[in-house]
């Protein structure tokens, strides 16, 4: 397959264009600063500079015409304030989910967070509150589209532990942490399972073995 991920020079995004390339792949990864470039380049990513904050629709489905899959991981990030997580963690992924569709490449996952499945409590932190209603915002868009065959996956609170392989993948999971190694096993598997589309799904550390866990979730659809 050929797969563009947004954010290429993510956390989770790094590690997935590592494990898809790994396995023969073609993977582009849409960044917003040049020197990003060597990063995915070591990882054998494809770098494709395009700022998702000011591209037009033209700009994002020319990077998108051959590709097989899409995958939005990118995030205003720690930092940010409240104007960013509406660009970026809601806007740029709308954008984004418009040129695959445009494009034709129909598989389509988004990273989310878990907390994106309810308002925020009143005495959420209001940058953090911004940014789950910017990534719920998104998620409603998508789930929307018939164009796309779509995947939510919500993370617990992310981790740089090593990854185990063994996760919980559930509509509904409760809160708890996931290695960022495990998310990266995860979209993998999930790109490689049609049958997920339509589901909007949260992930934990767990214990069942990640093409396990996928294929549970598969046979439940």
């Amino acid at each position: 397959m050929r797969i563009v991920i947004a954010g290429g020079h993510g956390q989770i995004a790094l590690r997935l264009g590592r494990l898809l390339t790994a396995r023969g792949d073609e993977v582009a990864g849409i960044i917003r600063k040049p020197e990003q470039a060597g990063d995915l380049l070591a990882s054998g990513t494809e770098p494709v500079v395009c700022d998702l904050e000011s591209a037009s629709l033209e700009d994002v489905v020319k990077h998108l015409e051959d590709a097989d899959a899409a995958v939005f991981a990118a995030g205003a990030g720690p930092g940010s304030g409240a104007a960013r997580k509406d660009t970026v963690d809601h806007r740029a992924a709308v954008l984004f989910a418009d040129a695959a569709e445009r494009a034709g490449a129909r598989r389509f996952l988004i990273v989310s967070s878990t907390g994106a499945s309810h308002e925020p409590p009143p005495d959420t932190d209001p940058v953090f509150a911004a940014y789950l209603r910017a990534k719920a915002a998104a998620d409603d868009d998508i789930r929307a589209r018939g164009g796309l065959d779509w995947t939510v996956l919500r993370p617990g609170r992310l981790t740089n532990d090593p990854g185990t392989g063994r996760v919980k993948l559930a509509e509904r999971t409760g809160r708890a942490e996931i290695t960022r190694d495990d998310v990266a096993a995860v979209l993998v598997a999930l790109l490689d399972e049609p049958r997920a589309a339509g589901r909007t799904l949260e992930l934990i550390n767990g214990d069942t073995a990640v093409a396990d866990a996928v294929g549970a979730v598969a046979e439940r659809g």
